[in-house]
């Protein structure tokens, strides 16, 4: 299947830390790699849950806009959350709504005892359809 890797300006250049952004398959598909409240060299800005899961769809939301989508077309959502509790899926549960509203896309979310970076509290990667 040909693909294009894509690595936008708009994020931090993730080469060094071993994956791409986004992967465009078959020109219908699009990958996004795991998205997390990370600042333009990858560190992660903020300690604070909500902060960290706003900024990781923001993120997502650049990502998607660098290869001409928008939450829209977002098909699939896996969610990554350390330590999750019910008060964390409320958390998330606010941010998917104000993005998708009664409409969300698929969502497979699993609690981890830690992501890849100190600090990081919340992860998502999303499949779009164009």
């Amino acid at each position: 299947m040909p693909h294009t890797i894509i690595n936008p300006a708009s994020l931090h250049n993730p080469i060094g830390f071993g994956y791409s952004h986004i992967a465009r398959a078959s020109g219908e598909l699009v990958f996004v790699a795991g998205q997390y409240a990370s600042d333009g060299q990858g560190q992660v800005v903020s300690e604070d849950f909500t902060e960290q899961v706003e900024r990781s769809f923001a993120n997502l939301g650049n990502a998607l806009d660098a290869v001409g989508l928008d939450f829209s077309h977002v098909v699939q959502l896996r969610t990554h959350i350390v330590d999750h509790d019910l008060s964390k899926l409320e958390v998330l549960g606010k941010v998917i709504h104000g993005i998708w509203g009664d409409l969300p896309p698929t969502q497979t979310l699993t609690g981890v005892a830690a992501l890849a970076l100190p600090g990081m509290l919340f992860e998502v990667d999303a499949v779009a359809v164009t």
